[in-house]
């Protein structure tokens, strides 16, 4: 009997929040990882580190040979400190840059992955309002909305007869390991949690395991018709005052402070879009594809992270 090789994927992004939830489902499905890092690190059972920095051409893009499929979840946080010029183009750089690196990378290989899963943002499509976004609405203006436009074009060159593109069009991902909601916690837990920004904008989000999740599903070679953007947000579609609520409920706290917009902006100047988006998200395209979300409602998502006398 011909023993068939074992399918391997590249992963950026690798020890990020989403990138170590995909590793270990990848390798869970015995699924070799070939994972980017800019550090060297200890191998683990299934994954295999390469050193090296996706923002610059290197070695490592070799290690992209032989692969079925990449997931692309490398880039600067957005929302840790107060945007200026550095700031702002290090976050652009590290998406375009290392996006743009890796597609070429890809364009030269004898064969192509069957798919390129790749991280965008809800800030594509800017605040706007009660208006329902589905994956086909228009972009924003603001410098969210282009850094996503720009970033998805640069992972769109990658389209081809063998290779299909994904753009994960992230929420805020619910996770302790990293994001808003540790830094939210101290807060909250004290009794002075609240709002942040205008309690009647929608906050759109989702748990760490249905963000990996819809990586998953979406590189999945039984799933050509993942393709193209998509919300990566879960089905509940909350206002922030409501959101403020439920987390102070889970936490057993009152959540009755806002945080004014001004205050926000003070501290993150224009980061503070990141923060109050106001965007009334509709994951259609995971809906149409059957997607089973693990954590649809925010009280349930809350409670696996923050279980009773967290």
């Amino acid at each position: 009997m011909i023993e068939r090789p074992q399918e391997r994927v590249f992963v950026t992004g690798a020890t990020g929040v989403v990138g170590r939830a995909v590793c270990d489902g990848l390798v869970d499905r015995g699924i070799e990882v070939v994972a980017l890092s800019r550090r060297g690190r200890s191998e683990r059972p299934g994954v295999c580190f390469v050193q090296g920095n996706v923002s610059e051409p290197g070695p490592w893009q070799e290690a992209l040979e032989g692969t079925s499929g990449v997931v692309h979840l490398a880039g600067e946080p957005i929302a840790a400190s107060r945007w200026n010029g550095r700031v702002k183009k290090k976050i652009r750089s590290s998406r375009i840059e290392g996006t743009r690196n890796l597609v070429n990378a890809l364009k030269r290989l004898s064969s192509p992955p069957q798919a390129l899963v790749c991280a965008s943002a809800a800030g594509f499509y800017g605040p706007r309002g009660e208006e329902l976004l589905e994956e086909t609405s228009l972009p924003g203006d603001d410098f969210l909305a282009r850094l996503c436009v720009d970033w998805e074009a640069e992972a769109q060159r990658a389209q081809g007869p063998k290779t299909r593109v994904v753009s994960l069009r992230f929420g805020m991902i619910l996770s302790l390991q990293g994001g808003a909601l540790p830094r939210m916690l101290p807060i909250f837990r004290s009794g002075l949690g609240g709002p942040l920004g205008p309690s009647g904008r929608f906050t759109p989000w989702i748990h760490e395991e249905d963000a990996a999740g819809l990586a998953l599903a979406a590189l999945g070679q039984q799933s050509p018709s993942w393709q193209g953007p998509v919300n990566a947000v879960a089905p509940e579609m909350l206002r922030m005052g409501e959101w403020a609520r439920t987390l102070g409920g889970v936490l057993g706290r009152p959540a009755r402070l806002p945080v004014p917009e001004w205050a926000l902006r003070l501290i993150l100047g224009e980061a503070a879009i990141a923060v109050v988006p106001g965007q009334r998200l509709v994951p259609r395209a995971a809906e149409e594809r059957q997607y089973v979300y693990a954590h649809p409602e925010l009280k349930d998502a809350l409670r696996s992270l923050l279980p009773l006398g967290s």
